[in-house]
């Protein structure tokens, strides 16, 4: 199969990607899917009690409104079905190849060569390549001295076993992340007893989730106005929620202040409370919303275990404190190879280098999206394209707006022109300078802020280079204006030779 453009990827970033294709005009591509179904970490991730913490209204596609979320924050199950919705609306159903992970992709000089897996194994061959693979793609294990001990089930979150009965069972749970403030009250909830393994608290502030009436939903259906004026006014509120999280101090202290506040209310034991009080400046980790976690944890249905899980014993779960602790099932909420993307290794630029061999320090790009290097490559959802403050679905739409006026302008350019992309001509090929100042200008934005100076250790820094790589320093406005800036500098001239050191980053 040959086609101008493949996607690696059926989750927002992908479905994005493609319909910005459909609607330029582009219908030579396909999107390639590991799993059967569109959704990515959506369809991945089935615990109990999965939910976005965005609000619904703008956790989605902006030529995509959907006025019948069922809440203020969507469940798991919904934002499935409205990915599924949405490859539908767009006509992808053709385009979709799904159980077909890549296992391989290499550039040839011309274009990207792609092995694929699964029943229909075949060779693509595509000369442009999006990689639209996701951060939260591959549970992160913890290294835990003879885990396989333990007697009953283990299993990760976001691979949840739902033959494990839950209600009368104890269920031990390690981390207290995003994840787990989900899972621990609708545990309780089924009747689950709890032991929780908490190695670093959060920053909690209240959720303040309501249910949308059916009615309510059918006069956002009927005007789209008052839809489109309600995302408009979630992303205002995303916006200003970026000085908290990012180090201003009046923000800070006033969010800190409110999330204090909000464990008083509902934590009535000193000690307790005390031991769910983080160490280190709001906004550096990433700050979770709940309105149960704190009862739950309080409540006589969890055993609270202020420590990390250490090792296993004897078939006992034995804490970093000391504790021993028995249980019938252990569910591991540690997060995500988030830093270190395990599509990296699969892909193979120019002169034998990998992309994780290029981001053996930590990810760099320019403009988050192109990588010195990797001829015709785009990566969304990858070097600082995360949020901490907004939602990240407007990255990627931003993102593919970019990929589709890169591509308009290259093959409008002038035979001979710095970006020419003639059928036969050279590729677009990045200039690692480009990529280098841009990598300098993250590192100084980031410098300063809570993520770098904050206290914590979280997975929005490369621990190998203590770089920021997972987060833009900035607002989405902020992000959009960068993209725009953009003129097509960032690519080599046509004809320029290759030099291995500088695609490699060296000096």
């Amino acid at each position: 199969m040959t086609v101008d453009v493949a996607i690696v990827g059926a989750g927002f970033a992908g479905l994005a990607m493609a319909g910005a294709l459909r609607r330029a005009g582009r219908e030579s591509f396909v999107v390639l899917e590991r799993g059967s179904s569109v959704g990515g970490t959506w369809r991945d991730n089935t615990y109990p009690g999965v939910a976005c913490d965005v609000p619904s209204h703008l956790y989605g596609l902006a030529q995509h409104p959907w006025p019948d979320w069922s809440g203020t924050f969507a469940r798991g199950d919904e934002i499935h079905r409205y990915l599924r919705h949405v490859a539908d609306a767009e006509g992808l159903r053709e385009r979709l190849l799904l159980d077909t992970p890549l296992l391989a992709a290499r550039w040839t000089g011309s274009a990207w060569e792609l092995t694929t897996g699964g029943p229909r194994r075949s060779t693509v061959r595509a000369r442009r390549l999006v990689l639209a693979c996701g951060r939260l793609t591959e549970p992160r294990i913890p290294e835990i001295p003879n885990l396989d001990a333990f007697t009953g089930p283990i299993f990760h979150s976001a691979r949840w076993d739902h033959t494990v009965p839950l209600a009368g069972r104890r269920i031990a749970v390690v981390g207290t992340g995003a994840s787990a403030v989900q899972l621990v009250p609708e545990l309780v909830r089924r009747g689950a007893e709890v032991v929780l393994f908490q190695r670093t608290p959060a920053w909690i502030v209240p959720r303040g989730a309501v249910d949308y009436s059916a009615e309510e939903r059918r006069r956002l259906a009927a005007h789209p106005d008052e839809l489109a004026a309600l995302r408009a006014q979630l992303y205002l509120k995303g916006e200003q929620r970026f000085a908290s999280r990012s180090g201003d101090a009046d923000a800070a202290a006033a969010a800190e202040h409110d999330a204090r506040a909000h464990l008083a209310a509902q934590v009535d034991d000193v000690a307790l409370r005390a031991a769910l009080t983080p160490d280190y400046a709001f906004g550096c980790k990433r700050v979770l919303l709940s309105d149960d976690f704190y009862p739950a944890v309080a409540s006589d249905a969890v055993t609270f275990e202020a420590s990390a899980l250490d090792r296993v014993e004897g078939g006992a779960l034995v804490a970093a404190s000391g504790a021993r602790h028995h249980a019938d099932a252990l569910v591991l909420a540690t997060g995500f190879a988030a830093s270190e993307q395990p599509y990296a290794h699969l892909v193979m630029g120019e002169d034998g280098v990998t992309l994780a061999e290029h981001w053996a320090g930590g990810m760099t790009s320019f403009a988050s999206t192109v990588v010195s290097g990797f001829p015709n490559l785009f990566v969304l959802n990858g070097p600082n394209a995360s949020l901490g403050h907004n939602s990240s679905v407007l990255m990627a739409e931003a993102q593919a707006g970019y990929v589709v006026g890169v591509l308009a302008r290259a093959e409008a350019a002038p035979s001979g022109s710095r970006s020419t992309q003639a059928p036969e001509a050279p590729a677009l090929r990045v200039d690692p300078d480009a990529e280098r100042r841009y990598t300098q200008r993250i590192d100084a934005a980031a410098a300063s802020t809570p993520w770098i100076r904050g206290g914590c250790a979280n997975w929005y820094v490369d621990e190998r280079s203590g770089r920021l790589t997972l987060l833009w320093p900035g607002t989405v406005d902020a992000f959009r204006a960068m993209l725009d800036e953009s003129d097509g500098s960032e690519f080599l001239p046509a004809g320029t030779p290759r030099d291995p050191s500088r695609a490699r980053g060296e000096s």
